[in-house]
């Protein structure tokens, strides 16, 4: 059996720089893996078949195999997607029993449906002996989400195309963090649409280059005032929980809160484990999940 920790990330500054023709939206961000993992076991079988956090199996057929009842497998498991990818990409014919364990919030703007699918397409590669290389990985992560590649890659990254252009960084930032999700989650089309809206109130940019100075120095009161995230407005004005969550987490000592790409999770810094949890412990109370993490270097742990 193989056994993937499938790391969650942040962005620390996310900016649109424009859009092409067909649609994608040219990015420039600063990304950054967190210890925040789902886990994803990988078993060799007949058959291709998903077990959702102890759930009944999902099969090819798209049915939940204990009620019949549709599930809208093609849209929504990119778990399953990234198996059928990797099948179509080598003309490999062999099953898998995957399981995986949710750990990371959904609607939340930190990547769980990539970081589940890179670790799908590394389990598999293994799993099935396929021996593709990185590079090919990355080409077929892209095609299932634009974030898949940097998940494949993590650790810290400036990104930019449309998710396709990485650049690793170090050294990585050592930052302990607190995560709220204080209202459901949000739809990522839902959010870029109403970017892409000519009538939209103006949007605070983050400065990316000062931003990654600032991370790679250590410096961390330039880091404040430089990240921003253009999508975090967007998102507040249809949940105003958000700002008032970024607000509760700089009030319990955070160096800055902000969402996370188009929310509705949203972080807050801090410099050590004992501040991060005497935050935690102040808003708990209020949200649920509250959970406290750290800046990690790879994006996954085989």
């Amino acid at each position: 059996m193989l056994r993937i920790e499938a790391r969650a990330k942040i962005n620390w500054t996310l900016d649109i720089l424009g859009r092409r023709e067909d649609g994608y939206h040219l990015m420039d961000m600063l990304m950054q893996s967190v210890e925040l993992a789902d886990v994803l076991t990988f078993e060799a079988s007949d058959t291709l078949r998903l077990l959702n956090a102890g759930a009944a199996a999902l099969s090819a057929t798209g049915l939940d195999e204990t009620s019949s009842a549709p599930v809208p497998f093609d849209e929504h498991n990119l778990v399953f997607k990234a198996a059928l990818a990797l099948q179509k990409h080598t003309g490999c014919t062999n099953g898998a029993t995957i399981s995986l364990e949710k750990n990371i919030p959904s609607g939340a703007g930190m990547g769980g449906g990539s970081a589940d699918a890179a670790a799908a397409l590394l389990g598999l590669n293994q799993l099935w002996n396929l021996e593709l290389s990185m590079d090919t990985l990355l080409s077929i992560g892209l095609a299932l989400g634009a974030d898949v590649p940097f998940m494949l890659t993590g650790g810290l990254a400036r990104v930019g195309g449309i998710g396709e252009k990485i650049k690793s960084l170090s050294p990585v930032p050592d930052l302990w963090l607190v995560l709220t999700q204080p209202c459901d989650g949000l739809s990522t089309k839902e959010i870029f649409t109403a970017f892409d809206h000519p009538d939209r109130p103006p949007v605070a940019r983050p400065d990316t280059e000062a931003a990654q100075q600032a991370l790679l120095s250590g410096d961390h009161s330039l880091l404040a005032t430089s990240m921003n995230n253009v999508l975090e407005g967007i998102s507040i004005a249809k949940r105003p929980a958000i700002a008032a969550a970024a607000q509760a987490l700089e009030a319990a000592g955070a160096i800055r809160g902000m969402m996370t790409g188009s929310g509705s999770v949203v972080y807050g810094i801090f410099t050590s484990e004992e501040a991060a949890n005497k935050a935690q412990t102040l808003l708990a109370s209020r949200y649920s999940p509250c959970i406290v993490t750290r800046t990690a270097s790879r994006g996954f742990v085989l």
